[in-house]
């Protein structure tokens, strides 16, 4: 009787463990692939509750992410990055993500190779400026 009940609490916490965004196996990926993903932008790591992007890109809009939180891992160029604030032109684009064109307020952070930012689920983020003209980085997205 006490090793079904073991066995079912092991189960249990598997169970919430996947759920809870926790990685399921060990991935590994060889740095050739990583470079060509960063090249042009895309997951390198696909896993239930964590998703790892490669990203080069400029400026774009505003975005707020309803479950997302993300690490940004800068990599490479610089960027003024806008977390927080008001929302200027919201609009739907899937479930639960939202972009605006503009945003009032919020804090300001100039991003260069070396820098890490976290921004939690909710929490509006803009590339806003990019003075590189594209900034490099890695994108750790952990699901609530």
């Amino acid at each position: 009787m006490r090793l079904l009940a073991a066995l079912a609490g092991v189960v249990i916490v598997a169970a919430y463990a996947a759920a809870a965004g926790v990685p399921a196996k060990v991935t590994y990926i060889h740095h050739d692939k990583v470079s060509a993903v960063m090249a042009k932008g895309g997951a390198i790591i696909e896993d239930p509750g964590l998703r790892v992007l490669a990203q080069r890109r400029g400026s774009g809009e505003v975005e707020v992410h309803e479950t997302t939180n993300h690490v940004f891992i800068i990599v490479e160029g610089e960027a003024t990055l806008v977390t927080g604030g008001t929302l200027v032109g919201a609009k739907q684009t899937a479930p639960g993500q939202i972009r605006a064109s503009d945003v009032q307020g919020g804090q300001t952070h100039h991003l260069t190779k070396g820098d890490v930012i976290t921004i939690p689920a909710k929490t509006p983020h803009w590339f806003k400026e990019v003075p590189t003209k594209t900034v490099a980085y890695y994108a750790v997205n952990i699901e609530n």
